[in-house]
């Protein structure tokens, strides 16, 4: 299938414009800036997160994801998402995706800090809206943890 060079320039910015939502996001999520975050949802976004095979959580609608979202990293002192491999698929105002993250959350516990290092394959499905793509559903699957107690430097 031949497509015009507006068409690929086409499938280049949407590529690039949805791994910046995926970027703001682990940003945004790194700030606990939660209200931020939610505008790069769709008002009835779905957000099911599961820990192994084990559902966390299921959501439904912006203001329960940020409930939900703010009610999580409150346990934790610091946040760490590193985006790594993102593959997208378009099809119009339509796009899907599955990327990898690794998340450290910081906590204490009875007077020590912990490292928790958590992989995370994140399976997103996207809607373009007033020329904007947005998160209308997501699968957050942690599927490992470490947890050790953090040295600080010295």
């Amino acid at each position: 299938m031949n497509t015009s060079l507006e068409q690929r320039i086409q499938q280049l910015e949407d590529q690039a414009a949805l791994k910046r939502v995926v970027d703001t996001f682990a940003n945004l999520a790194d700030d606990k800036d939660i209200a931020t975050q939610m505008q790069l949802f769709t008002e009835d976004a779905t957000v099911n997160t599961y820990f192994g095979d084990t559902l966390f959580a299921s959501m439904h609608g912006r203001e329960e994801i940020s409930n939900v979202f703010s009610g999580f990293i409150a346990n934790f002192s610091a946040l760490y998402h590193m985006n790594g491999q993102m593959i997208a698929d378009i099809d119009g105002d339509h796009a899907s995706s599955t990327h990898y993250c690794l998340v450290v959350l910081v906590s204490a516990d009875q007077g020590k800090e912990f490292k928790n290092f958590n992989g995370v394959i994140y399976k997103d499905e996207y809607v373009r809206r007033d020329g904007q793509w947005l998160i209308t559903k997501r699968e957050a699957r942690f599927t490992w943890r470490d947890v050790s107690e953090l040295v600080s430097p010295q």
